[in-house]
């Protein structure tokens, strides 16, 4: 690359960008809220998406794997295979989010059966994974627009705590997922 192609944009007024990333977040957390806490699922057509949860987890292994890979390209420099890992990371993480809402939208919630020390342990990685995943929107939003206008060291700022916190979103899905479904009873 040259000098020209990596030189910081003219400095704008970021105003407009943090607007929209906190519409764009608000908007996502106010329709979950809905579709989980007052809608609370219901039949749409005869639509059966059961097999959702199983994809929503692949989605989540998909993008931990994209996530730390793009942690291992950009420590060895390879900047466009890091651009392109971290593109996927992000799809894989929005295809996730709009997978989990229709699922959501149509089934509802899915209790944990089982009780006990697992119980206790699934509601805390919820919890946790629940509470960090409304971290991750922003601030995967925030990360490229800081890198799409070269202000990598801002870039490397929010990446910096973004980072672990999609990864460990990421992952603990997965662990929810195969913890939800060992909870469930199994069908003769």
């Amino acid at each position: 690359m040259n000098d020209a192609a990596q030189a910081p944009l003219p400095r704008v007024s970021d105003r407009n960008f943090y607007i929209f990333t906190a519409v764009v977040s608000a908007a996502a957390l106010a329709f979950l809220a809905y579709i989980l806490l007052i809608r609370r699922g219901g039949p749409v057509g005869g639509v059966d998406l059961r097999f959702l949860p199983a994809v929503n987890a692949s989605l989540n292994a998909l993008a931990a794997v994209f996530l730390a890979s793009g942690w291992v390209a950009i420590r060895r420099k390879a900047r466009r295979v890091h651009q392109y890992l971290m593109v996927s990371a992000f799809a894989s993480s929005a295809l996730f989010l709009v997978c989990y809402l229709a699922y959501h939208f149509v089934h509802g919630d899915t209790r944990y059966a089982g009780g006990g020390v697992l119980k206790a342990v699934y509601l805390l990685i919820l919890a946790s994974h629940v509470l960090l995943s409304i971290f991750v929107v922003p601030g995967a939003l925030l990360s490229f627009y800081f890198a799409w206008r070269n202000a990598f060291e801002r870039h490397k700022k929010v990446t910096r705590w973004l980072a672990p916190i999609w990864l460990y979103v990421s992952v603990t899905g997965v662990v929810i997922f195969f913890m939800l479904r060992g909870s469930l009873p199994t069908s003769p």
